[in-house]
């Protein structure tokens, strides 16, 4: 790889999955260079195509979430496009797959089958529950998981119903762990050499990725005999740390862990004494006396407007910050110094502002993702590549092999 380049470059990656978790594995990778290939039914039909938000008939969801790909369709349960399939595998570094469990291997494409095509090739396996166990054939879906895992549990107010946030996190952390066991693989297979190097299967669960996120929780309850509750925004580990609201309405967050900073929180409300206070002497204490504290804390934001909650808290070095809305970050000055959002270009809709690649690589420039793709749209180039011509490729077309 040239200096310029981003570590993923020159992995390629084919991307069968649907929805978001599996495919937002791939959709990383491709933001660290790798060339991913989006493959889809004929019919098109992804789920993702009809999820909000979809703007004049457009599928935002999908043109952000599966940017920068290539995109190719193929039918891989008819036996004309499962032979293409092993034929592209070849040339491929990754498969991604979300089906249930078993699918594959009922389609003829076990991972025997496909490792005798492409010994060196890893395959990431997204499901809900494993590919073992006896829920592995569930179907499951981001709220499944975090339902499972006990994240929901712990998401709401003290007394209320468990919730949900209003966006499938469930499925974006899997795909985190999904990005990160294929950098793994490709790091484990690419330090052999060539003639020696073999792909692995990743069996990840999405209910264990949420398990995996929760660090602490799972010994809390073992060795408490108590499962961490629902306390609003309030943490019940470390205190003052809480959401208030301003006099003027808005909400900010504030973060006091630690003794030298609960003691910089009271002076910024004009209430040095209170560090000095029995009740409030370490994290302990404060979390023994929190509704007071805390109660203490609510007080004094909503007293005074926003401008001033913030200007206190930012002369004494408190972390705090106001609860921004997405279109409150699109107009944070910090964001756009550091291009925290980029345009992705789209022929339709024009520019879609879209997170940038995280992390950064200091002194590489990040490739620049075009919107996930139109299905089949890069068919004649991906399969000319692979020898077909214009004939086949009609005839393929026809039989709705592609």
């Amino acid at each position: 790889m040239h200096a310029g380049g981003y570590p993923l470059q020159g992995v390629r990656i084919l991307d069968m999955a649907t929805v978001l978790a599996a495919p937002f594995s791939a959709t990383l990778c491709g933001d660290l260079g790798a060339e991913v290939v989006k493959l889809e039914l004929p019919q098109g039909g992804d789920t993702l195509r009809s999820l909000a938000p979809v703007h004049q008939g457009q599928p935002v969801f999908w043109k952000t979430a599966n940017r920068g790909k290539q995109g190719i369709s193929l039918d891989v349960r008819k036996p004309r496009g499962r032979e293409l399939l092993l034929r592209l595998v070849r040339d491929f570094d990754v498969l991604v797959e979300n089906f249930r469990t078993g699918t594959l291997d009922r389609w003829g494409l076990d991972l025997a089958t496909l490792h005798a095509h492409n010994p060196r090739l890893i395959v990431l396996r997204v499901t809900g529950f494993g590919q073992t166990g006896p829920y592995a054939g569930r179907p499951g879906f981001a709220r499944i998981f975090e339902a499972m895992s006990g994240f929901a549990h712990l998401t709401g107010e003290a007394g209320g119903p468990p919730q949900h946030m209003n966006y499938p996190l469930g499925d974006a952390v899997a795909g985190l762990f999904g990005a990160f066991a294929i950098a793994a693989a490709l790091a484990e297979r690419n330090a052999q050499p060539l003639a020696q190097q073999r792909g692995v299967e990743i069996d990840l669960s999405a209910t264990e990725a949420m398990l995996r996120l929760l660090d602490p929780l799972a010994a809390e309850a073992q060795l408490s005999g108590q499962a961490r509750g629902r306390a609003g925004s309030c943490a019940t580990y470390t205190a003052p740390s809480n959401v208030y609201q301003t006099a003027d309405g808005d909400w900010i967050t504030v973060v006091a862990t630690g003794d030298a900073i609960f003691a910089r929180l009271c002076r910024a409300m004009g209430r040095g004494e209170l560090a000095a206070d029995a009740r409030f002497a370490d994290n302990a204490a404060r979390m023994r006396n929190l509704q007071a504290l805390d109660g203490t804390v609510a007080a004094w934001c909503r007293g005074r407007p926003f401008a001033a909650v913030a200007a206190a808290l930012a002369a004494e070095d408190v972390p705090f910050s106001k609860v921004y809305s997405a279109a409150d970050a699109l107009q944070d000055p910090h964001f756009a110094a550091r291009g925290s959002f980029i345009a992705l270009q789209d022929p339709v809709l024009g520019p879609l502002a879209a997170p940038a690649a995280v992390p950064r690589f200091t002194g590489r420039t990040a490739p620049t993702p075009a919107v996930g793709p139109e299905t089949g749209q890069d068919n004649a180039a991906i399969y000319r590549a692979l020898g077909l011509d214009e004939a086949e490729l009609a005839q393929l077309r026809r039989e709705q092999v592609i």
